[in-house]
């Protein structure tokens, strides 16, 4: 399952909640083409049962302004790897192979 995030609120409680879980963001956007190309893996990975104890969020950066402002985001799609409220790992682009390995080695 994944966790559309809309404002800087629900981001700050969503990364409360998860504990000591590892959380996920997907920072992308409708018009950026390559965030369309890896929504599918990232929302198979989300409904994987290898991940049940990890938590997945999106954030789109027009309708959630504040989150990717305060997050720095500068290009999509970026990631953040988040674990007890601090980001631990982080990278850009749609990479399949690399968000995999980082889910599984973090988690």
């Amino acid at each position: 399952m994944i966790i559309i995030i809309e404002n800087q609120e629900a981001f700050d409680k969503a990364l409360a909640d998860a504990g000591d879980k590892l959380v996920v963001v997907d920072f992308t956007a409708t018009w950026c083409g390559p965030c369309q190309g890896i929504a599918p893996f990232f929302k198979q990975l989300s409904e994987s049962a290898d991940n049940a104890n990890v938590v997945f969020l999106k954030v789109d950066v027009d309708d959630a302004q504040d989150v990717a402002q305060s997050c720095e985001i500068r290009c999509m799609p970026t990631f953040y790897f988040y674990k007890e409220g601090k980001k631990i790992s982080e990278f850009s682009g749609a990479n399949q192979t690399k968000l995999e390995e980082l889910v599984k080695t973090l988690k």
